[in-house]
């Protein structure tokens, strides 16, 4: 197997400071690597459909949330990890796109909902479409079998976080 940037990090530090053990770096430069070329290839699929990253999700949460694909702004920013600041602004973002619309909560006559409109609902089932498409090509320099193996030791570290 050739090697990678990571490789050279771990053999300066060897090097430098051969009495630590700095293995864990290799796999966590890898993952930080990882996810700066995965941002990219998501921005570069969902701006041809003039979304970026956090659009995308707000959309895609409010789409897999199933008929009337609506929710709450706490859940979506609960569902989103973000602060409800950034879910504002992309909530006005998208419903000057006319994509969301606020609507009187149906459970809370004090709160409001965040619905997807016709205009959005066709617009998010495109652009996931794309996205799958392209998480496709990116996982196909695994096997099947290393995808279900990278899955579940992924599952197992975002568990250990999220406990």
């Amino acid at each position: 197997m050739s090697s990678d940037p990571v490789d050279g990090i771990l053999a300066q530090w060897q090097r430098e400071r051969p009495d630590l053990d700095a293995s864990p770096m290799g796999v966590i430069g890898r993952m930080a690597r990882l996810s700066k070329h995965l941002d990219r290839s998501i921005q570069a699929t969902v701006s041809e459909f003039d979304l970026n990253l956090g659009e995308f999700d707000v959309l895609a949460t409010l789409r897999r949330a199933g008929h009337p694909y609506q929710l709450s702004p706490t859940d979506l920013f609960n569902a989103l990890m973000v602060s409800s600041g950034t879910m504002t602004h992309r909530i006005d973002r998208l419903e000057q796109a006319e994509l969301v619309k606020r609507i009187p909560d149906p459970t809370d006559r004090r709160g409001t909902s965040i619905v997807l409109t016709n205009k959005g609902l066709s617009l998010i089932d495109r652009a996931v479409e794309a996205h799958v498409v392209n998480a496709h090509h990116i996982l196909s320099a695994l096997e099947e079998s290393e995808r279900e193996i990278l899955a579940q030791l992924l599952r197992k570290l975002v568990i250990s976080f999220e406990a």
